[in-house]
């Protein structure tokens, strides 16, 4: 997900250095908002005010125009406004805190939370828990909107998240995540079974497989030309994004259960990679497409699949250092039970 400073260093004064890729848009608004980091929550529209109001330049030279030409390489710096106060309401909502400590908390998030509000979504989020749990130590630097955010999980995606405390906090874990030493690793339900022997996948773009019958996934991603809530593959512009996934259990190749790492971390990465790759998540509305297990092989495990409510992934282990002691931290976070009983069923059919 690649970052000079993750999810928005948004104190007083902060700057971020952006530096244009090789296959950037040729304007300056378009570039940024492709170079950005996900994480610093830069909309093409507020990138187009900041540069309006003076906060983006180059080689010590301002610039205004947010149609300026650009060109691979170009390093522009961008001038982040300080955190507004923060107006979302604070909500008395169950957490599943794993670890917490000054500087900051470890979440496992349910299915169906939003991580921060949203349009549509303003309130019953992780942050409106948070501001309740932890009151005034909620690191603010993320922005009005997302306090001490520094990567999210989607809405029906379970597991591990961690979220700052404090501003030390935030920058120490932004720069890990910038570094990608940050340890992820979810479990997923998806359709099929991907193998290193078949001929399909050894012949998709963007595919290869490395020792251990591990699939690597190394596409762009961008929003999607038709539908701006999805994203999609792209190969001359985008995000970089690379997944890694091995196959744990099979299910008479017709589902299987994966563990899935982040070597980056797009939005819906590993829905959309798994996707392209023709092994969707079991559940998956928005990329799962209307694939259907056989219950001729799978019996009743194949109709718990298929009646899914959401997408089956979970981000079962997070680990990094922690920003102000230095100590080793990794968490694991057990199955929800939903996904536990479409184990169970595709186990037993």
């Amino acid at each position: 997900m690649d970052d000079p400073f993750e999810d928005g260093d948004e104190a007083e004064g902060a700057t971020l250095t952006v530096t244009i890729g090789e296959d950037a848009p040729a304007r300056l608004d378009k570039a940024l908002a492709a170079a950005v980091p996900e994480e610093a929550a830069l909309s093409r529209s507020r990138l187009m005010r900041m540069i309006a109001e003076g906060a983006v330049s180059r080689d010590g030279m301002v610039v205004t125009d947010a149609k300026a030409k650009v060109a691979p390489g170009e390093s522009y710096v961008l001038q982040i406004a300080p955190a507004q106060s923060v107006e979302t309401l604070a909500e008395s909502i169950p957490l599943s805190v794993v670890w917490e400590d000054a500087d900051l908390i470890v979440i496992d998030k349910p299915a169906g939370m939003v991580v921060h509000p949203a349009p549509g979504s303003p309130s019953g989020t992780l942050v409106n828990a948070l501001l309740a749990h932890c009151g005034d130590s909620l690191s603010g630097i993320g922005g009005e909107r997302r306090p001490g955010i520094v990567h999210r999980i989607d809405k029906d995606t379970t597991g591990l998240l961690v979220v700052a405390k404090s501003d030390r906090a935030h920058h120490g874990l932004a720069r890990q995540f910038e570094d990608h030493s940050v340890t992820r690793r979810y479990l997923a339900v998806v359709h099929g079974a991907p193998q290193a022997t078949d001929p399909r996948l050894r012949g998709l773009r963007g595919i290869s497989f490395e020792a251990g019958g591990i699939l690597r996934i190394a596409t762009g991603l961008a929003r999607h030309k038709t539908d701006r809530q999805r994203q999609a593959v792209v190969w001359e512009s985008g995000r970089h994004a690379v997944t890694r996934a091995r196959v744990l259990e099979d299910f008479a190749g017709q589902a299987s259960l994966v563990e899935c790492w982040l070597e980056t971390g797009r939005t819906h990465q590993i829905r959309v990679h798994l996707a392209y790759a023709g092994h969707g998540l079991v559940g998956d509305q928005t990329y799962g497409g209307k694939r259907r297990l056989s219950a001729a092989q799978l019996g009743a495990g194949a109709e718990v699949a298929n009646s899914f409510p959401r997408q089956a992934l979970h981000a079962v282990t997070l680990g990094f250092l922690h920003p102000v002691s230095g100590e080793v931290l990794e968490f694991a976070a057990d199955l929800p039970a939903d996904m536990s009983r479409l184990l169970s069923a595709l186990r037993h059919p």
